[in-house]
């Protein structure tokens, strides 16, 4: 298969691997000459630690490298089966790239997008042949991350659908495959997990370190909220929180914080700045950090708190992606498994902690605040009434 990707920033270059790696043969545009050289070099550096590793050997490395070529015209892509467009988070410029790359393509080839949050359908607007246009969305880094999510617009053909998840899913990816809906399955589902550890912050409840171990201890989360939101940096988690609540038509569920916002606006980013959340040293290492009195019986009781609210909150939020048909229950658990690295899916967890317990949970939360962010999943209360669960009984 020929693969085009344009944009070879991080993104655009991992896929371009990956695809490499599944012995496509790729062509990487950009029209910045230096990010092409930045991209083959990176690619290099990649491949030697891949071969120290033992993960390939140096005749892979050389395989894999020679099935891509690097080329600063996008009409150079013209002989490809696939492209998959991998730049700016800005529409109007996708939309003025894939109705020029479509003067060039072939009436077959399929023209994706790896965006994140923006709308599929009005990307394949753009194009003569609006059924060609998919979302195919990878997770950073993606030669690593195993989750692809596949999003068809309403315009999407049923044969490029099928053909893009077949592609995908030979590429050695695990397919979700997604409604054209505000950040898709990941983005959707993952709001709360943010979201909810700063409302207990700014509630007073506890701090920053305290809500963290709660996820990691008691959850089994790789990173705490405050930790990964330093990580991704907060204005780029700010922004994107910003966007799904105004995409949702300002849904109280998704509404952003002022936290957030106020951490942004004075340049405390995370980990790129040396300064968020946390502080960090040079080497991008959290310091200075008092741990919480772990022995403590009341800071367990507190942990304990934290954790169910946010849990209960991710999972409502899994549920009602169910309700709404985003997704299959198997591809939303798979998505945050694999997407996010939840250390179960959010569907499953539901069912070990009963779907009693979550409606209840969820009816404590809305007693108190009386707010529509605490909303109960009409699913769950169904699901609660007939007396089933996500994966023993069929719904």
């Amino acid at each position: 298969m020929n693969v085009g990707i344009i944009g070879s920033g991080t993104m655009g270059s991992g896929i371009a691997q990956v695809a490499a790696t599944a012995d496509c043969q790729v062509k990487l545009y950009d029209t910045n000459q230096q990010a092409l050289d930045k991209a083959k070099t990176s690619l290099e550096k990649i491949m030697n630690r891949l071969v120290e590793k033992g993960r390939i050997d140096t005749s892979e490395k050389e395989r894999i490298k020679s099935n891509i070529t690097y080329v600063d015209t996008l009409k150079e892509l013209s002989n490809s089966d696939l492209t998959i467009e991998a730049i700016i988070e800005n529409l109007e410029i996708k939309k003025k790239v894939f109705s020029e790359l479509e003067t060039y393509v072939s009436s077959n080839c399929i023209i994706a997008s790896n965006t994140s949050s923006l709308s599929i359908a009005s990307i394949a607007s753009a194009l003569q042949k609006p059924e060609r246009c998919i979302g195919i969305h990878f997770f950073n880094p993606a030669p690593l991350m195993k989750l692809v999510e596949v999003i068809p617009a309403i315009q999407t053909s049923k044969a490029v659908l099928e053909t893009s998840v077949n592609t995908i899913s030979d590429w050695k990816k695990t397919v979700a495959v997604a409604k054209d809906t505000p950040g898709f399955i990941v983005n959707r589902v993952a709001r709360p997990f943010y979201g909810e550890a700063l409302r207990i912050y700014e509630e007073g409840i506890a701090d920053f370190a305290t809500i963290d171990w709660s996820l990691k201890t008691l959850g089994g989360f790789r990173m705490g909220p405050f930790e990964l939101m330093d990580f991704i940096g907060n204005d780029v988690n700010y922004t994107v929180t910003e966007t799904v609540f105004e995409a949702f038509y300002f849904d109280p569920r998704y509404k952003p914080s002022f936290t957030q916002k106020r951490f942004s606006e004075a340049g405390y980013l995370g980990r790129k700045s040396g300064k968020g959340y946390y502080d960090y040293d040079e080497i991008g290492k959290i310091k200075n950090v008092s741990h919480p009195e772990l022995d403590s019986g009341s800071h367990q009781e507190l942990s304990e708190q934290i954790f169910n609210r946010v849990l209960v909150m991710l999972i409502n939020e899994a549920a009602d992606a169910l309700f709404l048909n985003i997704a299959s229950a198997e591809d939303i658990d798979n998505a945050m498994t694999k997407g996010v690295n939840y250390p179960k899916g959010l569907l499953a967890w539901a069912d070990e902690k009963g779907i009693d317990w979550c409606v209840n949970q969820m009816d404590v939360l809305y007693d108190m605040y009386r707010e529509d962010r605490y909303r109960c999943s009409p699913l769950l209360r169904k699901m609660k009434r007939d007396n089933k669960t996500f994966f023993n009984s069929k719904r």
